[in-house]
This record gives structure tokens, C-alpha cells and sequence, in this order.
């Protein structure tokens, strides 16, 4: 990817939202939730702290995250739709088992 993000900023691809419900009712189009969970695809370097210090991102790229509903940015790059998200928007990282 030829995009990096500035500061605690992260790019990232949202995941498709589900198809059906937990009970296995197919939902249209319409009724589909915009999707919260996201790949990442690249990060920043990190804000600075007071002192002019680089603080680390918990987050890396390749991580699945969640992310508030309402939260980042919608861009086109590359012919593909990304989101740029702040660090502090990323709700959780899920883990693979």
C-alpha cells in the first residue's frame, strides 16, 4: 500500500458485514448494519507526547480491530474504499484463538 498515515492515524479496510442472522434469516442489503470490524492495512508513527516524544500505536498492520459506528474518515484509494481512523476511535483488537 502507497499511503501512510500521519501521527496515531491508521488505515483501514472495513470487514463485510453478515450476510444472515445468528438464527440463519438472510438480511437484504438495506438491513445490513454498516460494518465495525477492519483489517489494518497501515499505521502511523505515533503522536508526540509533551516532551516531543514518539508515543508507539498498540495497534499493527494485519490486526482486525473494531471501531466506533460514526468513527474516521471514508476515502477512495487506489479504486478502493478505506477508512482512516485516530487510534483513540479503535475499540478493541480481536485475537485470534
Amino acid at each position: 500500500m502507497a499511503i501512510k498515515p500521519l501521527d496515531d492515524r491508521i488505515v483501514v479496510r472495513s470487514l463485510e458485514a453478515e450476510e444472515k442472522t445468528a438464527g440463519g434469516i438472510l438480511l437484504p442489503d438495506t438491513a445490513k448494519e454498516k460494518p465495525q470490524k477492519a483489517k489494518v492495512l497501515a499505521v502511523g508513527a505515533g503522536r508526540l507526547n509533551d516532551e516531543g516524544k514518539r508515543l508507539p500505536l498498540d495497534v499493527k498492520v494485519g490486526d482486525v480491530v473494531l471501531y466506533g459506528k460514526y468513527s474516521g474518515t471514508d476515502v477512495k484509494w487506489n479504486g478502493e474504499e478505506v477508512k482512516i481512523l485516530r487510534e483513540s476511535e479503535i475499540l478493541a483488537v480481536i485475537e485470534e484463538k
